[in-house]
């Protein structure tokens, strides 16, 4: 299973690292992934720990105040 929030579906994504010299800038490959954490999520009476993101933490945060 890919690392990806529950909530939105956020997922890896592909960039390149920058060059700082150089005349021929080769830029490498490399991929950004999101920044996940656990979160208790209440789902049907039951409480289960899920991998989501720091924006959707932030809003489900927001909302429950």
């Amino acid at each position: 299973m890919a690392r990806s929030c529950a909530i939105c579906g956020k997922v890896s994504m592909g960039g390149f690292n920058p060059q700082s010299s150089g005349m021929n800038r080769v830029r490498a490959h490399r991929r950004y992934q999101p920044n996940l954490q656990t979160l208790a999520v209440v789902e049907g009476g039951v409480l289960t720990r899920k991998l989501v993101c720091t924006r959707c933490r932030r809003t489900r945060t927001k909302q429950s105040r």
